[in-house]
């Protein structure tokens, strides 16, 4: 009896923290992108782009520790402030769900995020991200443009090597040569980073509102830093195998 009155708390729980932990997520972006509507007209260069990332670290990092007192996960995040005054960096992780980009940016304040084009114009996201500079990737040549601008800037830039999140896990996507090509024309090294976690939550088809088992675990360890390649197209296949060792022997050992 006691078992069973056991179970159904914890469905009972999981069902509604999922829901507060994405009702706050929409919310909490929903009132800065009202926020940001008027600054983006009044904020411009470099102080603008300042108080986004800024405002976007802190409100993430506001974001992991709600999640972790419902209950959602539990987050190991401390590697990255490892980088923090690293200076200009590709910051490089693979992609297994959409808090990846999330956990980087608590950690992390003056990070240029490389998003897709339909983000920088959805309503939720679009004016936080034009505010905090983000760059967007619906032009090959012109946002590796964009993205070495911000590297000369002093930025480090977040760049996900499979250009989306992994479809098939542990099996990693296809690499983009995006992130050699930034690295090799910027001259600025890239800061691999392996993503581990014990579940699929919103990685790639995984149903919004579908329950996780719950607590989540995340953990986030920096892997090696490579030097900007010479040959970029060789390099991102390099790149692909380093993942695919490290993840692979991570997930041996659990």
């Amino acid at each position: 009896m006691f078992a069973c009155l056991y179970r159904s708390l914890r469905r009972a729980h999981a069902y509604l923290a999922l829901r507060v932990g994405l009702a706050t997520l929409a919310i909490g972006c929903v009132l800065w992108a009202l926020a940001t509507l008027p600054l983006n007209l009044v904020l411009h260069g470099r102080r603008g782009i300042w108080l986004g990332r800024w405002v976007a670290c802190l409100g993430f990092r506001a974001y992991i520790w709600w999640l972790k007192v419902i209950c959602v996960g539990r987050f190991d995040l401390k590697a990255l402030d490892a980088l923090r005054n690293a200076g200009p960096l590709i910051i490089a992780p693979n992609h297994p769900g959409l808090l990846d980009a999330v956990m980087v940016i608590s950690r992390l304040p003056n990070v240029a995020c490389v998003l897709k084009a339909s983000l920088l114009d959805n309503i939720l996201w679009g004016a936080g991200s034009r505010l905090a500079g983000y760059v967007r990737n619906d032009w090959f040549i012109g946002s590796i443009n964009l993205a070495v601008a911000e590297l000369h800037q002093g930025s480090q830039l977040l760049l996900f090597p499979e250009g989306t999140r992994t479809e098939a896990p542990p099996r990693l996507n296809n690499f983009r040569a995006g992130v050699a090509y930034v690295a090799h024309r910027a001259g600025v090294p890239i800061q691999t980073v392996l993503i581990e976690q014990d579940t699929r939550f919103l990685g790639k088809g995984w149903p919004l509102f579908k329950r996780p088992e719950m607590p989540m675990h995340f953990r986030v360890r920096l892997g090696e830093r490579f030097d900007p390649p010479d040959n970029p197209e060789a390099f991102t296949h390099t790149l692909q195998d380093y993942f695919a060792r490290e993840l692979c022997a991570s997930s041996s050992k659990v």
